[in-house]
């Protein structure tokens, strides 16, 4: 966005972030009338995601703009919403989450969610040079350009955010060297793409249950898991005192602290060991091991997971996943503000290549569910496992239950790991397929 919104302050965004989710969860318990209806179409986990991108295209926040200052030279402005909600809400939306998980029910839920997932990765791998191939019989040059310009070089960013996340991403970047001054057009169709077909999950979300009878699909194993959780939260249920409350944020923000404290040390590390191994090829695969956001969503995964082994459990009877569900809410308000919807005509051509790219995901993950009878669950946090990762699969994952959303974290975390791989392979295909 080039012109500043109306409104610029982050505190006063946030309010008015805060109003719109506390206008959807009051409308959402509305038990007569329109709302009930309205609701039993479009999940509310949907509405706290579009309302700010609604919010985004009319002009009255936004998550970046430029001004111009008394000299005359351009001034770039960003809100730090996303960024608070991302590396301090989500974390300790994963450990109060992930407190009073069954890490066997976890496990016992089977291949078929590693199914789901591959199949993602294997739907972006070939719809990338697919989508390439069908645009350039309608519009040859939205797929064409040489040397650093070339349009299969800046999709080969799209891979890796698709596979992987923001490390890949930027790996990919770097061994294809695209033109860097193109780079924020492919940055805003993955945005635009990626969050159109996170919005139809939601959307999903509230047709599991038809959406299951229409594959076939055994829930049982989800269904225990989540039978599991809520039997034992209702064991230990309490009136929180305030004792609890303030532990419970030190267990969260405590965890969150450390595992900060921790990539700190290891992202650093980690990026100076892959930077002195001579292979360029495997250094490429490994470039994710120097993302900080990559250790810490890992390490406050894993203590979540140590703590659920622990009497810590025990605070999911004072509300403690109550709580990681308002920080997951908070993000995805600020996941939508960055939306425009009016942007999406002004890179027609692109976002066209990106959703061809994603309808061929999509309907190769419906295709293998529907052939291996899996739940839609496992569909859609594959999905996001790959093409949001870490930040997106959480958040999935936790619409179908609050105890889900490790699930979602552990894909994403292997997502990471297969992302530039992956990328690469499916770049070769798009260089093979692209109009020079």
């Amino acid at each position: 966005m080039e012109n500043a919104p109306l409104i610029t302050d982050d505190t006063i965004v946030f309010g008015i972030l805060m109003l719109a989710l506390g206008l959807i969860f009051y409308t959402e318990s509305i038990k007569t009338g329109f709302w009930p209806k309205f609701y039993k179409i479009v999940p509310g986990l949907f509405m706290a995601y579009m309302i700010p991108a609604l919010f985004t295209t009319v002009g009255l926040i936004a998550p970046e703009w430029k001004t111009t200052d008394a000299s005359g030279n351009i001034v770039e402005h960003s809100t730090s919403l996303y960024y608070v909600s991302s590396r301090y809400l989500l974390p300790a939306a994963l450990v109060l989450m992930t407190l009073s998980i069954d890490l066997k029910a976890v496990f016992n839920l089977g291949w078929k969610a590693l199914i789901m997932f591959f199949t993602g990765t294997i739907g972006i791998v070939i719809g990338g040079p697919i989508a390439i191939l069908l645009i350039s019989m309608v519009s040859p040059e939205t797929v064409g350009g040489a040397g650093p310009d070339a349009v299969w070089r800046g999709l080969s960013t799209l891979a890796g955010s698709w596979i992987g996340g923001g490390a890949n991403q930027t790996a990919m970047l770097e061994i294809y060297s695209y033109n860097p001054t193109k780079y924020g057009n492919m940055v805003f169709v993955d945005i635009v793409v990626a969050n159109i077909w996170m919005a139809l999950l939601l959307i999903g979300i509230g047709k599991r249950k038809r959406i299951n009878k229409w594959l076939g699909a055994d829930t049982s194993a989800i269904e225990t898991l989540k039978e599991k959780v809520s039997t034992f939260a209702e064991k230990v249920k309490r009136n929180p005192s305030l004792t609890d409350l303030m532990i419970i944020a030190a267990i969260a923000f405590g965890t969150v602290s450390f595992s900060h404290l921790c990539s700190n040390f290891l992202a650093p590390f980690f990026d100076d060991f892959v930077a002195n191994i001579e292979s360029a090829s495997t250094r490429n695969i490994f470039t994710f091991l120097g993302s900080k956001f990559f250790w810490m969503i890992s390490i406050a995964t894993i203590i979540a997971i140590l703590l659920s082994f622990t009497k810590a459990r025990n605070y999911e009877g004072a509300g403690a996943s109550k709580f990681g569900s308002v920080f997951i809410y908070i993000l995805v308000a600020t996941i939508g503000m960055k939306m425009d919807l009016t942007q999406i005509f002004d890179n027609a051509g692109l976002i066209a290549v990106g959703v061809v790219w994603m309808t061929i995901h999509a309907a190769l993950l419906i295709g293998v569910a529907k052939l291996i009878k899996a739940p839609y669950f496992f569909l859609a946090v594959g999905s996001q496992a790959n093409v949001g990762g870490a930040a997106s699969a959480p958040i999935v994952a936790s619409a179908f239950h609050p105890s889900l959303a490790t699930v979602g974290v552990l894909l994403a975390v292997v997502g990471y790991a297969i992302g530039t791989v992956a990328a690469i392979l499916c770049t070769i295909l798009m260089e093979l397929v692209a109009v020079s």
